[in-house]
């Protein structure tokens, strides 16, 4: 049972990671189309945007989680037996 958060996060990095690669190429693409530079500047800026926003929110769930854990005194080691 210890084996299945590994699996889990992995499968789950690999799906969003492959989810946002296209996001980012299609976006990329559909601003290629236009052939503007300003189309494609704003591409770049809200792919930073949302790349931003992503890194932001996993911190803050990562901050959200600690402080949990530190509230209910939970013990998570980080070794593995």
């Amino acid at each position: 049972m210890d084996w299945f958060p590994i699996v889990f996060v992995i499968f789950k990095l690999l799906v969003l990671g492959t989810g946002m690669f296209f996001a980012v190429k299609w976006h990329y693409e559909q601003g290629k189309k236009e052939n503007g530079k300003a189309k494609r500047a704003a591409v770049l800026r809200a792919t930073a945007k949302a790349v931003a926003a992503f890194v932001l929110a996993l911190l803050g769930l990562a901050l959200f989680t600690f402080v949990l854990v530190r509230v209910f005194h939970l013990d998570l080691p980080f070794s593995f037996p």
